[in-house]
Order: structure tokens, then sequence, then C-alpha cells
């Protein structure tokens, strides 16, 4: 059995086998790199030492100073890549539509990249277990590029949507590897301290996203730039990925063939399949389809029977393994695990709700442009920023992590209350920046938490997994909920507006686009009466997505409640 991380008092890193007592329990003795990640944590704060394995490649590289500086700039500059390009497109959506019209297809532009993120964050949290991180992160980083490229160059909105979907995949990978790359190069001291900069950095991308995309949209260099910025990014650093970024291959030991073999190729057809379903069932759903529609019903059952198939397969391990499966089950023995599980998703829910939608309901109220729409984050910018930076400079000292779960909950709850029940066309926009720092304090207080404590709660050589295994409950939940609000913007948004243009001659199309914000015959002809009726209608339901962040705040209360009172985080050398 692994030997409890250094830096966690008894109480805190029980036996690992009794915590799960699974199909790994059998494995869990750490291997030579276990041993390697082990000394590591025993209260080093520098630079782990190479150790060489017996195919000459290096398993803990060895960085200079100012190689870690230049590494870690170049780490982060990706997660930064990854959360611009997961909202980039919100305030860019309109200028699409009037680039390539499909306004029906609208969802797809939120939701497409997310959704490429999460059909294959598992596949890749299990492939940076098995192959070289630094080779894996690279052929990340150059499939991110691609799909970036393809979004630039798009002729359609059908290929702009699936260079969304290629991007996300190599997103996902992308930030996977990043995650990985800081657990194995730090110790528990300061990995909380590092994973709360890199969810520093992700957020500020997240954030500026819409900033960002909106200066592109409104100026010469079009909505197209929003994604060809990726590759000048990139380029920048790649020198960077390429020399400095050492190798570290976690099964020094087995051949390419081999460890192909311990992909379980079913799950991953399966897995992607259950998230591409329930997208597709909630974007077409009331909009492109009626729900009674049978391509409605059928994708519905197709979901449903991917879902308990995906399930099955793992349950019993068809066609792979107990310890190869895509799904880490035996974490589902650990209530620890689940609940972080939970509380990450409701945070990251929490998190792009008010990302998506608070430039929306100004764009819409105060008429504002794109840029200016998307400076009205600022509040919501520096509060979560901070808020997150705090976390992870304290939480170490403070050692207890329950606590920052439970008062993101109250938080959370709070400012989704205050947005959905009291905002409305007139409301005055001091009180909309205060209700959104209110969501921001609960969005960023723990928002990169479950990073930190996963890895500290399974052994070394699981790391890989606990980090998919947090990372799939922040991206899935990004999807569920853009999918969700999404759904109810369009559908509800839809019934206000139409209801306002009753006995007036716009069509559904002109309505649709009305709600993507483009220049349609709505806004452009309707009398200002009826305008106002329109703009209000939107409002409600803009304010009705914010449901889910009380739901998702609700949900984090219970799952904070039950996690162990336990100080799992200590400074170096204060641990038994």
């Amino acid at each position: 059995m692994a030997e409890p991380l250094a830096g966690s008092t008894t109480t805190s890193n029980v036996d690992l086998a009794s915590e799960f007592k699974g199909d790994d329990a059998k494995d869990s003795s750490p291997d030579l790199a276990d041993l390697q990640v082990l000394d590591a944590e025993k209260g080093s704060l520098e630079p782990p030492q190479d150790n060489d394995n017996s195919d000459g490649s290096s398993n803990r590289s060895d960085y200079k100073p100012w190689q870690w500086v230049i590494v870690a700039l170049a780490l982060y500059s990706s997660a930064f890549l990854y959360g611009l390009d997961t909202t980039i497109v919100a305030d860019i959506q309109a200028a699409a539509i009037e680039t390539f019209g499909d306004v029906e297809k609208l969802g797809w532009l939120g939701i497409g990249f997310p959704l490429g993120s999460i059909a294959t964050i598992l596949s890749l949290s299990k492939a940076y277990g098995i192959f070289d991180v630094k080779w894996l992160f690279l052929g990340s980083l150059v499939t991110f590029e691609a799909g970036s490229a393809l979004c630039g160059g798009a002729p359609s909105m059908n290929a702009l949507i699936v260079g969304r979907v290629w991007a996300g995949a190599g997103g996902a990978g992308m930030y996977l590897g990043l995650l990985n790359l800081l657990s194995i190069n730090t110790s528990i001291q300061k990995r909380a301290l590092y994973m709360s900069g890199c969810g520093v950095v992700w957020g500020t991308g997240c954030i500026l996203g819409p900033v960002i995309g909106g200066s592109f949209a409104d100026s010469g260099a079009t909505w197209r730039w929003a994604f060809y910025i990726n590759l000048v990014l990139f380029g920048i650093f790649s020198p960077a990925y390429l020399f400095v970024l050492k190798s570290y291959n976690p099964q020094p030991n087995k051949t390419f063939s081999e460890k192909v073999k311990h992909i379980d190729w079913l799950g991953v057809v399966l897995n992607a399949a259950v998230y591409v379903t329930f997208v597709m069932v909630f974007t077409f759903g009331g909009a492109s389809w009626r729900w009674s529609d049978g391509r409605t019903i059928a994708v519905f059952v197709v979901f449903g029977v991917v879902t308990i198939a995906f399930v099955v397969t793992q349950y019993f391990s068809l066609f792979t393994t107990p310890t190869d499966r895509l799904f880490p089950g035996d974490f589902l023995r650990s209530r620890s695990l689940i609940l972080v599980y939970i509380c990450q998703a409701c945070e990251a829910a929490a998190l792009f709700i008010p990302i998506y939608y608070i430039p929306i309901f100004f764009q819409f109220t105060r008429g504002d442009n794109g840029v200016d729409a998307a400076v009205r984050l600022l509040p919501f910018i520096i509060i979560t920023i901070f808020c997150t930076m705090l976390n992870g400079a304290t939480m170490p000292k403070v050692g207890y992590y329950m606590p920052y779960f439970l008062v993101s909950s109250f938080f959370l709850i709070i400012g989704g209350a205050l947005m959905y029940a009291t905002v409305n066309a007139t409301t005055p926009t001091a009180n909309i920046y205060g209700f959104s720092i209110l969501m921001a304090i609960g969005a960023g207080l723990a928002q990169q938490a479950a990073y930190s404590v996963a890895p500290a709660k399974v052994s070394p050589s699981r790391v890989a997994d606990a980090v998919g295994f947090i990372n799939a409950a922040q991206i899935g939940s990004v999807v569920i909920a853009l999918t969700i609000t999404s759904t109810v913007f369009q559908n509800i948004g839809y019934k206000h507006v139409a209801a306002a243009l009753h006995g007036l001659d716009f069509s559904s199309e002109d309505i649709h686009a009305a709600l993507a914000g483009a220049k349609s015959a709505v806004f452009e002809s309707a009398p200002p009466d009826v305008k106002e009726k329109v703009v209000k209608g939107i409002v409600k339901a803009i304010g009705d997505g914010y449901i889910l962040v009380i739901v998702a705040g609700a949900v984090e209360l219970v799952a904070s409640v039950f996690l162990k009172k336990e100080r799992l985080f200590m400074e170096a050398g204060a641990g038994a």
C-alpha cells in the first residue's frame, strides 16, 4: 500500500486500501515512479531531481530556476488559451450569424467547445497515465490550434461548429496536460498555490473571452481573429514546449503497442456518444424540432440507450479490465471524491452562466456593443480572480478545505436568487454589479479547490485519473449548464418575443435573430413600445437561467456539509 502523502495529518489521508477497497486496492503498492513522487512530496519545495528509467527517459525532470519559470509561463499560457476559447464566442455570435445566417444553429457556437472537451476528457485523462505526458500535451496543443485555424477560416456555420468541437477536444487534452504537469512537478504543500494560479489564468481567459471576442467583432479585423489569435500565442511559446519542457513517462517499461491495448476503446466511443446525444436533444428540441417531433424522441431514446450501455460496460469492465476502464469506478467508493466532484460541478456551472448572460443582458437593456457589454463583467472578473487566488494562498495554511465549499454555496444561492427574483430591464447597473459580485465570491472561492483535494486523496499512480475525474466534473457541468440555459433562453425567450410581436409581420427567423442579438428586422423596424415589450421578454428569459445558479449553490451546500472536517493541507514539515 502506498504511504500517505507527506504534509497531511494522520486523520486526513486515510488508508487508501480501506478508502477504496476496489479493483485497484491490490495494485496500490508504489512503483518506481510512485516512490519518486513520494520523495518529492516529503517537504521539498525545489524542482524534482532527475531519475532515469531503464529506457533512458527522464521520470521526474530537473529544472533550473530559469527553466521552471519559462515552463510555468508556457503552461499557464495554455490555461489562458483554454479559458479564452471557452467563452470567446459569447460576443461574436451576432457577427457570425450576420456572416453565415443559420440562426437556428446558434446554440452550437457556445456549446461546441465544451462538448468537444467533455466527449474526450476521460479518454485523455486515462491516456495521461499511460503515454508520455509532454508529447501527449504537445499533440493536444496542435489539435487545439488546428481547430482554431478551422474556426478562423470557416466558410460556413457548419464548418465553424466543427472547428469549435475539434478545438474543444484539443483544449481538453491541453488543460489536462497542464494539470498533470503541475501535479507531477510540485509538492503537496505548493500544489494548491500552483493549481489556484492555473484557475486564475484559466478564469481570466474565460472572462476576457467575451471582451476580446467583442473587440475583434466590432473591429475591421472581424470576428475571425478571435480564433487566429490562438495561433499567434502558440507560436510565441512553442519553443518552450519543444525545447525546455521535459518528458515524463508514467509507464516507461511498456512499448507503445502495449500501451494502446490498455485503452478502453468501447468506453471512449460510448462516453462521447452520451454527451453528443444529450446536447443534440436540448439544442434541437424546441428550437429546430418540436419536442413531440419523431427526431427529438429518437435522439432521446438513443441518449438513454448509450447512457445505459456506458454504465453497464464500465461496471462490468466489458472488453477491458477494471484497471483500464475509462471511468475510474473505484473512485465512487470514496465519499470524499464523490462530494468534491459534485462541488466542482456546481462551481463551474455557476461560473459560466453569468459569464455568458451578463453581457447579453446589457446588450439588450443598455444597447451596449460587444466590447462595452463584456466590460460590464469586470466586477465579476476581478472578484472571481481575487477569490480564486485567496483560496490558493490560504487553503494550504488553513489546512481545511470543507469551509471553502460551504461558504461558496451560500454566496451562489444569494447572488443567483437576487439575479432571478429582482432584476428587470430597468434595474440599476449598480445593483447588477453588486449581485454579480456575490456570485463571483461563490464561484471563485472554491473554483480550483477540488484539483488540490482529489490528487491528495489517491495514490501517486492515480493522480492522472483523479485530475481527469475532477476535470470531467468541471467541463461536463459547463456543457450541461450552457445547454440547459441555452434551451431555456431560446424556448422561453421565443415565446415572450412572439407574444410581444403578435399581429405584426415578423417571421420565426426574425424572432430567433432578435434573440441572437443580431441586427434583426425586429429591432430595426418594430415600434418603440413593441421593442420595449420584446426586451422585457428577453430579460425574463435571461433571468430564468439563474435558477440553475441557485440550484448549483443548493446542491453544493448539501454536498459540502457531508465533506470530511479534516486538515488535508499543511505547511512543509508540519505533517506527521
